[in-house]
């Protein structure tokens, strides 16, 4: 484990975004693409802020993740947990799955890559 200073605020940065997303935006594209796109990037900053974990291993679970998460979606798991009511559990984890989201996800975590990759030809 380690803490890196960068990370956590660009962690802390995207997460208080993603709530301003959640709270305040009700659109067809913020809200949904643009807020799935740095979800991913989130995710990928808070493996990097807490982990020394290669950059292409960073970006592939937190893809990862978000994919396990549409999935969810897919198969109704917050009904199976009794969670489909519960409006945190919901914005969180979403609950209608949408094969599109799949791509916001991946242009997340090419957005992360391409990042890291103009950060180290500085």
């Amino acid at each position: 484990m380690r803490f890196h200073r960068g990370y956590a605020l660009l962690t802390l940065a995207l997460f208080l975004i993603e709530v301003v997303i959640a709270l305040f935006v009700r659109d067809r594209f913020v809200r949904p693409y643009l807020g799935d796109t740095l979800a991913v990037i989130f995710v990928y900053a808070a493996l990097r802020a807490a982990f020394r974990i290669q950059v292409i291993h960073a970006a592939a679970i937190a893809l990862l993740i978000a994919i396990l998460i549409e999935l969810g979606q897919l198969f109704r798991v917050l009904d199976w947990l009794g969670l489909q009511d519960n409006p945190v559990a919901r914005t969180v984890l979403g609950y209608g799955f949408e094969a599109k989201d799949l791509l916001a996800y991946a242009a997340g975590a090419l957005i992360a890559l391409a990042a890291e990759r103009v950060r180290a030809g500085r």
